[in-house]
């Protein structure tokens, strides 16, 4: 019951500082009472306690399971199987991210329709398998981590200048929006059930690092489709001329 106490109090600490700011600057910056305060207060109360719930079920569930899946799948000497899960982990996972599917209407509202929010999560999810996939080859190989992310941002500057304009800022925010609440607990706990099992890995150098590779290949993958859009178009245009 004390665990639960502090693992709560831990909880208000981390939330009080943004609560502080927000309120100072209602307060003392621009001086107007917040609008139906109680709802506020309630809401507060809610986020503290989703957050609560959430830190408990990480630990309680899917921190064990990520790390037993991963030793059971490298238990079995097949690393396809374990490239295959982890791409298939990465696309569902992001698929259920809040905050993905958030930027994903926003896009459509404001594109007025030229970007479906359908096609955009799939596209940012699809980018999220490929990272995950390829990430765990990584470990699996014992390679260093920084040729692959060297070799992935030199692709983003490239795709960047080809890219149309308006696609640009919604990739990039894109690779920011798949490393949230659903993704990232279990795609760390495979990377460093990965690198506990496999011989010769150490998990602080291989078993971080996912989550680098989930954020950048989204980017990829969303100006990818940017780029084939604008040329299915063109091509389209051309053809009723």
């Amino acid at each position: 019951a004390w665990d639960a106490v502090k693992d709560l109090l831990g909880v208000i600490k981390d939330v009080a500082p943004i609560l502080v700011v927000i309120f100072f600057f209602q307060y003392m910056i621009i001086k107007k009472p917040v609008a139906h305060l109680h709802k506020i207060i309630t809401g507060i109360i809610m986020v503290i306690l989703g957050l609560y719930a959430f830190i408990v079920g990480l630990e309680m569930g899917l921190f064990p399971i990520g790390e037993t899946i991963a030793y059971q799948l490298t238990d079995m000497k097949n690393n396809l199987l374990i490239y295959l899960f982890a791409f298939l982990i990465g696309f569902s996972t992001t698929m259920a991210e809040p905050a993905l599917l958030a930027i994903a209407i926003k896009a459509e509202e404001i594109s007025e329709g030229n970007i479906k929010q359908n096609v955009l999560r799939m596209v940012v999810a699809l980018g999220v398998a490929i990272g995950i996939g390829l990430g765990a080859y990584r470990i699996v190989a014992g390679d260093p981590i920084h040729y692959y992310i060297i070799a992935g941002y030199i692709l983003v500057i490239i795709f960047t200048y080809f890219a149309p304009k308006y696609i640009v800022p919604i990739a990039y925010d894109s690779g920011g929006v798949t490393t949230s609440t659903v993704t990232v607990p279990l795609v760390a706990a495979l990377g460093l059930g990965l690198a506990e099992h496999i011989e010769g890995r150490n998990p602080l150098i291989d078993g971080f690092g996912l989550i680098a590779f989930a954020s950048l290949f989204p980017m990829l993958t969303v100006m990818g489709y940017g780029i084939h859009a604008e040329y299915y178009k063109k091509q389209k245009l051309k053809e009723k001329a």
